[in-house]
């Protein structure tokens, strides 16, 4: 069900790979509740993907940019303005990688080189496009900005390994960066943690499968849907969420609040 809540806003959207992924979801979402965006991803995902077919469903242009280059970024927010008629409303970034993780490499054994990749890809890219905007003031009073995160940035989660340490990065530039953005032009910036979710990404690393069971069992509403984690990020986009600002914000069924459930005790026995 719509009910027009971003009908008139202009926005942004990255990292839609395939249709199991979060951005994906939030892509159809926004469509719905009336929303006018540019969809962009760094041009090697995009052959990987099938992001032509969600611009057809969404009638949405498709601007390639890598996110960890600022000329780039320039360009996809210029273009973007030009394509939509004005400044942007909303901004997703739902950017995430880990050489480590892919290559299955200890945490204790990190490589650096593949640690600082992974920091440049899904942290540093924010704190590029937030300053970027910045630079241009291509974000219109009151816009929001929201990235995805995990709980693995504020809890030890072993097999999260590097991503983890590169998460609480990604959380505290959304809190930094969400004053000072706050204080000169009303824009809100936010992060979702959100719960194991079965995306390509998700699904790649070790366990997953695993641990998605185990918290759908703490979890007392259990695991929730990336579907739901677009529909949340849909309302923090809406004028509905307008004082919502610098949170790192849970969405995960109550799994963080939850220190063990009577369902896994039962099960230990």
């Amino acid at each position: 069900m719509a009910y027009n809540l971003l009908k008139g806003k202009r926005g942004i959207i990255t990292g839609a790979l395939d249709e199991n992924s979060i951005a994906w979801k939030v892509a159809l979402r926004a469509h719905e509740e009336g929303a006018t965006f540019v969809l962009t991803n760094a041009p090697i995902a995009m052959r990987m993907g099938e992001i032509n077919k969600l611009a057809e469903k969404t009638n949405s242009k498709i601007i390639p940019a890598d996110a960890t280059n600022v000329a780039d970024i320039e360009k996809l927010y210029v273009e973007s303005m030009e394509h939509l008629g004005g400044k942007i409303d909303f901004v997703l970034h739902s950017i995430g990688m880990s050489v480590n993780i892919r290559k299955n490499i200890p945490y204790t054994e990190s490589n650096y080189e593949y640690f600082s990749k992974g920091i440049d890809v899904s942290a540093l890219s924010f704190h590029k496009m937030l300053a970027v905007a910045h630079k241009l003031d291509a974000l219109n009073d009151w816009a929001s900005v929201v990235a995805l995160s995990y709980i693995a940035a504020q809890r030890a989660y072993p097999f999260y390994t590097d991503m983890a340490d590169i998460k609480a990065m990604l959380e505290s530039i959304a809190r930094t960066f969400g004053y000072h953005y706050g204080k000169s032009k009303k824009v809100r910036i936010n992060t979702i943690s959100q719960s194991p979710t079965k995306t390509t990404a998700g699904s790649g690393i070790k366990g997953f499968s695993e641990f998605f069971d185990f918290a759908e069992k703490q979890s007392p509403l259990g695991n929730a849907t990336a579907d739901d984690c677009a529909n949340y990020t849909i309302s923090l986009f809406s004028d509905l969420t307008k004082m919502v600002t610098m949170q790192n914000l849970y969405h995960d069924g109550g799994y963080s609040s939850t220190g063990v459930s009577m369902e896994q005790l039962s099960e230990a026995k």
